[in-house]
């Protein structure tokens, strides 16, 4: 399959096996090619297509010090592969900043994906005790975005 071409029906099949399964993250790899497919936490579906060799060298640029965030059981972890925005639009306020009190659901920063910005939102209230990423930073599947206490 030529790189500019996405076999839809695969991705709508790995869609339906999430819902059917109640997973929330599915992943296919075939030959040069690898597809994962994960529900946000507002029930947005998304597929990311990936070469295979792209996967570990994004694998090796997680700082170590990460980790202990990622275990913390206030961690908000990210529910793709994106980018991520801080505000709505450049020179605007931080949705959130350290510190800061926010309710659950409120949006907490934005992932750009495929050319769409999920809000990524408060899966509770409580304090914003650290923000682990920078505006425009690049994040897996799982990263932790923030820390909220």
């Amino acid at each position: 399959m030529p790189k500019s071409q996405i076999d839809s029906a695969a991705v709508r099949e790995l869609a339906a096996l999430l819902e059917e399964t109640g997973l929330t993250e599915i992943e296919y790899a075939t030959g040069e090619w690898r597809v994962r497919v994960a529900r946000a936490a507002n029930g947005v579906i998304h597929a990311v297509p990936a070469a295979l060799p792209a996967a570990p060298a994004a694998a090796s640029a997680s700082p170590a010090a990460s980790v202990p965030d990622a275990a913390h059981a206030g961690a908000v972890l990210s529910p793709m592969v994106g980018t991520v925005y801080m505000a709505r639009e450049p020179g605007a306020p931080a949705f959130v900043k350290s510190g800061d009190t926010v309710k659950e659901g409120d949006t907490l920063l934005l992932i750009e994906a495929m050319k769409t910005y999920n809000e990524v939102r408060a899966p509770k209230g409580g304090r914003i005790a650290r923000i682990l990423v920078s505006d425009g930073d690049p994040v897996e599947f799982g990263a932790p975005l923030l820390v909220l206490e």
